[in-house]
This record gives C-alpha cells, structure tokens and sequence, in this order.
C-alpha cells in the first residue's frame, strides 16, 4: 500500500462516517419535529394524544385563588415564615 492509497482509504472512511452521521441526525431532527407538531394539535377526550391524566378525564385544571386554606400545613403561613417577616402567627 502506498501512501496516497491510505490517504484516499482514510478520506473515504472520513466521509462515510461524517455522511452517515448528518443523515442519522436528520432524521432524528425530522422525527422529533414532526412529533412535536401532533402535540400542538387540541386534545379532548377523544383523543390519542395523552399529555396528562387531566386530559384523559378532560376535567382541566382547577386553579386555589391565594385565600384558600392549602390543608393541615399551610406553608404560605409557617410560623418560620410569619417570625420571619415580623408578623405574629395566629
């Protein structure tokens, strides 16, 4: 083998590695896209698309306005919070 024989073998592994590495990054690209784009679409009940268990029951969110209680350990209103910011806790 001579030296230019290695020089074109290496060029040519060089190229099928570089090609086959642009292709398969391509495709990876390609398939997360058009993944992400069936996501945007709506979801209902019906719908094979399952992004949460609130949209399978399709009973969407529920939002706390900030005056109601969060149960037995309301960390909004900790003692550490209250003695914190100077308040007295009640």
């Amino acid at each position: 083998m001579t030296l230019s024989e290695i020089q074109s073998l290496v060029l040519g592994v060089l190229q099928a590695v570089g090609i086959s590495s642009v292709f398969l990054l391509a495709v990876f690209l390609g398939f997360c896209v058009v993944v992400g784009f069936t996501k945007l679409r709506a979801i209902g009940k019906g719908s094979l698309v399952v992004r949460s268990l609130d949209d399978r029951l399709g009973s969407g969110a529920r939002y706390l306005t900030p005056d109601v209680p969060r149960g037995p350990a309301d960390q909004l209103r900790s003692p550490e919070l209250l003695e914190h910011s100077g308040h007295q806790a009640s």
